[in-house]
């Protein structure tokens, strides 16, 4: 029998929510594929807290959101 512990589906759930409760939705869907990439190098480094990846990917998203605002921003100059 072959079980399958994903560690990622409960903080990207959370992440998800707080997104879209903060608006970010859109920027959620399309960082996704990065997020998991991120949280997959923080518990290669040994992180295992869930809490922790929450954290961690909330706040990749919302400085991929800044990053992603200024460039837009300059981009009119």
């Amino acid at each position: 029998m072959h079980t399958e512990i994903d560690i990622f589906d409960e903080p990207i759930g959370r992440i998800s929510k707080m997104c879209e409760l903060m608006g970010l939705g859109a920027e959620f869907d399309s960082k996704l594929p990065e997020l998991e990439t991120y949280l997959e190098g923080l518990v290669a480094e040994g992180e295992t807290s869930e809490e922790r990846l929450t954290v961690s990917g909330l706040t990749f998203v919302k400085r991929a959101q800044q990053a992603s605002g200024s460039l837009q921003a300059g981009s009119g100059e």
